[in-house]
């Protein structure tokens, strides 16, 4: 005869941890897309360059960049769970017609630049596989076709293409985990980088690598994604208790998502510190040379230190570490391009039904978004050289960082309205902190976005960039405002001119042609 489990205390137990197990299983997924942004070629060469330009003195800057970008996701979850409608739907909702517009363009230029991040890096990494053979633009134009290839795969179901963007993830995790054995870096270097937040030594070089890091690791368009992606699962948004259990569970997962990307940028960084750190161009060249490779010219015979980047990591690699460690390094960097490229497609598709309420299929969306992406890679590809390539990136990066406030300035606006979030409403704690927190975050990317421009030493440039920063900073300011208003700074409402209508409770019901569902307002 069966027994009670409820009569053994260890059974009951055990019987509890396996059910918070699957339901854990049940939310898994989504997080894990969100943190493919996070493995974008764009981070890996912040991550390399962070290594060779100030070895393990900016690990902790990694550590609490992604700690930040941990908060903010968990922000976008709640926002999506809560209300069963994305961050580009709320936006639709309560901005007026020309401001939403704005936000829409610029949501879609960050799209755009990091989708260009992933050409250029899967096109070097088809280079480096072929040893040459394939030239980097016939490597720009494959990538317009393989994402058309790995679409397919959305027809077989969410919990497939979630696995396979798994496995992409446990690829990128073995091809660099691999070069952090084979380098072997000094563990106590490791540590002592990862947590004492302190840079001795550091010129505006590695204060500059350290901002870059922050606006490399905090997409903007990843917190519009992971929004949408939460709403993939059947949540009761009538029943408090479940709804509740949802946010647990999707911050849990998405803790464990960002740890393992985490600990995936610190072995390229280590990897880097170790071997590269102080390093000069005629070092490397000497050592290419004695090996046999091909790219010793790459590195001019002087004293500088060694500048590099996905393609020169490689190479270098390669060069003190023999072939494997080249091409290792090279399909992980093609993972890294793959993955992100569908993340960013996904997210083209829901920012542009969520603002414009349009509806396109996933093929249209790509053929766009990809086509803008390819024309001035392409041309760069073709008449330039792989350094002016990669040296695209800085420029991305830039865009990027300016992209950053339309995301986090929104999010932080919705997640603190207690007419939309009901009970869910962010506190006063989360008000302070989260409104802190973006400050900074803009505040440091601002400072990355200048430091740009005046390395570019151009004065009609200098003109150009104070016109558009007028216009750029005023429209911060906008958002900045209805921001305060919403936490609850009702002086700055003059004339009652802003007005946020109450929640509507969506559910949602899984469709097997939409990624997120459609939503049905009851």
């Amino acid at each position: 005869q069966a027994q009670d489990p409820s009569r053994f205390p260890q059974a009951q137990k055990e019987e509890e941890t396996l059910k918070n197990f699957r339901k854990l299983w049940a939310f898994t997924g989504p997080g894990f897309l969100m943190s493919i942004a996070y493995l974008d070629p764009g981070n890996i060469e912040s991550d390399l360059q962070s290594g060779a330009i100030a070895g393990f003195k900016l690990l902790w800057v990694l550590l609490v960049a992604t700690i930040i970008g941990l908060l903010l996701q968990r922000l976008a979850a709640r926002l999506g769970v809560v209300t069963g409608m994305h961050l580009a739907e709320v936006c639709n909702r309560h901005y007026p017609t020309v401001p939403r517009i704005i936000l829409w363009l610029m949501v879609e230029l960050a799209i755009i630049g990091s989708d260009m991040q992933e050409v250029i890096g899967c096109a070097i990494a088809f280079n480096l596989l072929s040893v040459g053979r394939i030239p980097l633009w016939a490597g720009v134009l494959i990538t317009i076709f393989d994402t058309f290839v790995f679409l397919f795969l959305d027809k077989y179901g969410l919990r497939k293409l979630e696995a396979f963007f798994g496995f992409l993830i446990t690829i990128m995790a073995l091809s660099f985990g691999y070069e952090y054995v084979r380098v072997a870096p000094d563990q106590v270097e490791v540590l002592k980088g990862m947590f004492v937040p302190y840079c001795s030594g550091c010129g505006a070089a590695q204060l500059e690598q350290a901002v870059g890091i922050v606006g490399a690791v905090i997409m903007p368009h990843n917190i519009y994604l992971h929004s949408a992606l939460v709403k993939s699962r059947d949540i009761n948004r009538g029943n408090k208790k479940e709804v509740k259990e949802a946010n647990k569970y999707y911050f849990i997962e998405s803790s464990i998502a960002l740890f393992i990307s985490f600990l995936i940028n610190v072995f390229v960084v280590a990897v880097f510190a170790e071997a590269f750190y102080g390093k000069t161009n005629m070092e490397v060249g000497q050592k290419c040379n004695e090996s046999g490779s091909p790219h010793s010219d790459l590195f001019p015979a002087n004293n500088q230190t060694l500048e590099v980047d996905i393609y020169k990591g490689g190479v270098v690699l390669g060069c003190f570490f023999g072939p494997a460690a080249l091409y290792i390094w090279a399909v992980g960097i093609l993972a890294a391009g793959q993955s992100s490229t569908m993340t960013g497609t996904y997210s083209g598709q829901f920012v542009m039904e969520g603002f414009l309420n349009l509806r396109w299929s996933r093929f249209a969306r790509v053929l766009l978004t990809r086509s803008i992406a390819i024309l001035p890679t392409l041309l760069v590809a073709v008449f330039e050289d792989v350094q002016h390539l990669t040296g695209m990136n800085d420029f991305l990066n830039v865009l990027q960082s300016m992209q950053l406030p339309f995301a986090l300035i929104p999010i932080l606006t919705f997640t603190s309205l207690t007419s939309l979030m009901n009970d869910f409403a962010n506190g006063l704690m989360w008000k302070i902190s989260g409104g802190l927190l973006i400050l900074g975050v803009c505040a440091i990317n601002i400072y990355f976005v200048v430091v740009y421009v005046f390395a570019l030493n151009n004065t009609i440039l200098y003109v150009f960039s104070a016109i558009l920063s007028f216009a750029y900073l005023s429209f911060i300011l906008y958002l900045m405002w209805h921001c305060l208003i919403a936490l609850g700074v009702s002086c700055l409402d003059f004339r009652g001119s802003v007005r946020y209508p109450p929640a509507v409770l969506v559910d949602e019901q899984p469709d097997k042609n939409d990624f997120a569902g459609k939503p049905h307002t009851r």
